[in-house]
């Protein structure tokens, strides 16, 4: 692929090689991500990104770094998209992870990091016309943890999830948690509404915490009421009149079916429509 990734404060060419079979991200998937939208040479939703990603570092035990902070990274992201030209609209994946040695021998607890972008189609968030199919994914759990809102490169859930939607033909697959209830999808969480009522699971039921999760749970509600967080039972997913997805780079997505359950879209268009006024 052309253009260029920032790896350790050093721009590189991307078609380069920058770590070695003794990196623990490689080994163990030592580190956490983040996912972030450009638009117009700015970071949308900065601050919740910055926030989550610092929190996770914290709670992962890297150690402080000077010259690592969030005004540095910022300043670094923006340097690339502009380098490569996508500072109008991109995606750009953050990640930091420890370096070289074994599980229980690491070389030293320094965040290592790499920014990487990526263009997108416009500066808009596009509605999905066709409802997305998806399933619920019966191979493996989304474990409720300590850990578990973290976004982590050990993503082995989400990448047999993501697996199984595609040879299965649909678009995306939900996770349940230990307890049988739904944790998120494999890049997205999930939202409910039913009877103007919208729902989605709470962080202690193992999902990420997601950046647009966030920003609809502080700046949305319906008719007045808030958006409500706790347990959503499969039954009770599929009870539902609505069913949509967030993140970050997409915004909102809303399904339209899930095995023979059909859904609607009201209150997710009506939420989209005004996702994309606010972010302007």
């Amino acid at each position: 692929m052309p253009g260029s990734l920032i790896y350790n404060h050093q721009i590189f060419k991307n078609s380069e090689r920058i770590i070695g079979a003794e990196n623990r991200s490689f080994r163990f998937g030592d580190g956490l991500f983040e996912t972030m939208r450009v638009v117009d040479g700015s970071i949308m939703l900065a601050e919740y990104h910055f926030e989550r990603l610092f929190e996770g570092i914290n709670k992962m035990k890297f150690d402080a770094v000077s010259g690592f902070n969030i005004t540095k990274l910022a300043d670094e992201i923006l340097m690339l998209c502009k380098k490569n030209k996508h500072d109008a609209a991109a995606r750009v994946r953050l990640t930091v992870f420890r370096g070289d040695g074994s599980l229980t021998d690491p070389e030293n607890l320094h965040p290592n990091y790499l920014i990487q972008t990526y263009p997108l189609a416009g500066p808009d968030y596009a509605w999905n016309e066709t409802g997305l199919k998806i399933d619920i994914y019966g191979g493996a759990i989304k474990v409720a943890d300590e850990f578990s809102a973290i976004k982590s490169n050990n993503f082995l859930p989400y990448v047999m999830a993501s697996l199984k939607a595609k040879e299965i033909g649909l678009d995306e697959c939900l996770l349940t948690n230990q307890y049988k209830r739904i944790a998120d999808t494999s890049i997205a969480n999930a939202f409910i509404c039913k009877d103007g009522k919208l729902k989605t699971p709470a962080l202690t039921e193992g999902c990420v915490a997601g950046v647009m999760r966030r920003f609809l749970l502080e700046n949305f509600n319906v008719d007045g009421s808030k958006i409500e967080e706790g347990g959503i039972e499969i039954e009770e997913m599929m009870d539902a009149d609505e069913v949509f997805l967030t993140n970050t780079v997409r915004g909102i997505r809303w399904v339209e079916k899930i095995r023979n359950k059909t859904y609607k879209n009201d209150i997710a268009k009506k939420i989209f429509r005004e996702l994309n006024r606010k972010m302007r």
